[in-house]
């Protein structure tokens, strides 16, 4: 009998395990492999850090306390960054729109004198050699420069913007005429001749020097038949202040450059410059000059009972805003306050005079946009304003945007 291998005594996987039993097994072990965490050899892990962040939001595993403060943290954080992205669009837009907004300047021999300008010397030397660009480009606008000489360059600055009128505050210093708002700001340097009249006088006779018109020229190129009106606000005693200022105007005065009464036509004679006086300038004095080149700021508030103001004696009429209608609130005037403000215009108009209102609030920006479009609309002769750039560059309903004051 012959024997068999050991091995073919075995029994055979097939011998112990029927075909349906393997399959069974077969799809188990499928399905526990399938349901194994990272299973699929071409899906990647996720970052340490975001199972880690996960963690800490999951009530189960830090506790429903902390994952509901960390929730919020995060939530904040978001916010946040929105909000960092959001200002940073803002201010880009911002920067954007103040680069295109702002006005562009033109270029000519006023600019030049402003850019050089050092000192109070500098307003007669500049000139030299004379600039026959002087004022080309610039458009005259009816605005009254509010204490000019606080500038950083008196006259020109103002002449830059187009400003038809400045104006100087004068103290009496021996036989000078100083120039500041209170005595403790005067200085020798800084006198009525060395920034207004000399200049003005310079100014003036560069311009007319070849010109072929019976009528004298005025600083505006654009239009030379703008008077430029400087406002003299008198400081000290006005008796003993008087003959020296109409001493001191005298070079204007022979030029034929001044604005004057012919008391023989009974005609005002319109110069490229105009002085008015205000302060303390007495009415009597003007009223005195029968061909006078001096003339009065009467007062606006009394103009329609008062008759004694006309275009023989005054040339303004101004008056303060508070003085006026009293207190203007941020929000801005009063029907009744606008209405005032009206009146004074016409009853100013009517006389033949150039209205004007000082000391409009400064602050907030926002009234002062709206008090200077109101008075525009409303006809006023001169704007009184302390930026004349933003006055009269600016376009008013630009200079505020989301906020922010451009201008």
């Amino acid at each position: 009998m012959a024997v068999l291998p050991l091995f073919s005594r075995l029994p055979r996987r097939s011998d112990s395990l029927s075909d349906t039993t393997l399959t069974e097994r077969r799809l188990s072990n499928s399905s526990n492999r399938s349901s194994l965490p990272y299973y699929n050899p071409d899906q990647k892990a996720p970052h340490r850090w975001v199972s880690s962040f996960k963690s800490t939001l999951n009530p189960k595993i830090v506790g429903k306390k902390k994952a509901t403060r960390n929730r919020v943290l995060v939530l904040l954080f978001i916010v946040l960054v929105l909000g960092g992205i959001a200002v940073g669009v803002w201010f880009a837009l911002v920067l954007t729109l103040i680069d295109r907004l702002t006005p562009t300047i033109p270029s000519n021999g006023v600019q030049r004198i402003v850019r050089s300008w050092s000192g109070p010397a500098d307003s007669v030397a500049a000139l030299t050699p004379w600039p026959k660009d002087f004022s080309r480009g610039i458009s005259p606008v009816q605005c009254h420069s509010h204490n000019d000489y606080w500038r950083t360059v008196p006259l020109y600055d103002a002449i830059a913007a187009g400003c038809t009128g400045v104006e100087a505050d004068i103290w009496l210093d021996g036989s000078e005429l100083l120039v500041g708002h209170r005595r403790h700001s005067l200085s020798s340097d800084r006198t009525l001749k060395s920034l207004y009249v000399e200049p003005l006088t310079t100014i003036l006779s560069k311009i007319n020097s070849d010109s072929a018109s019976n009528t004298p020229l005025g600083v505006f190129d654009v239009d030379p038949t703008t008077t430029l009106t400087l406002l003299i606000d008198i400081k000290t005693d006005a008796k003993t202040i008087w003959p020296v200022l109409l001493d001191q105007l005298a070079p204007l005065r022979t030029g034929g450059w001044l604005s004057h009464w012919n008391d023989t036509s009974k005609t005002l004679v319109r110069g490229p410059v105009t002085v008015v006086g205000t302060g303390n300038t007495p009415f009597d004095l003007v009223t005195a000059e029968k061909h006078r080149y001096v003339f009065f700021d009467a007062p606006l508030n009394d103009i329609s009972q008062d008759t004694r103001y006309t275009t023989e004696n005054s040339y303004y009429a101004s008056v303060s805003v508070h003085k006026a209608v009293g207190i203007v609130f941020p929000w801005g005037p009063t029907g009744g306050q606008k209405e005032a403000m009206k009146k004074m215009i016409a009853a100013a108009s009517e006389r033949g005079l150039v209205s004007r209102f000082w000391s409009i609030p400064f602050w907030p920006v926002s009234l002062r946009m709206q008090l200077w479009q109101f008075l525009t609309n409303s006809g006023i002769g001169m704007l009184n304003m302390d930026d004349v750039v933003e006055a009269t560059r600016w376009n008013w309903d630009w200079c505020i945007v989301a906020g922010l004051v451009l201008c």
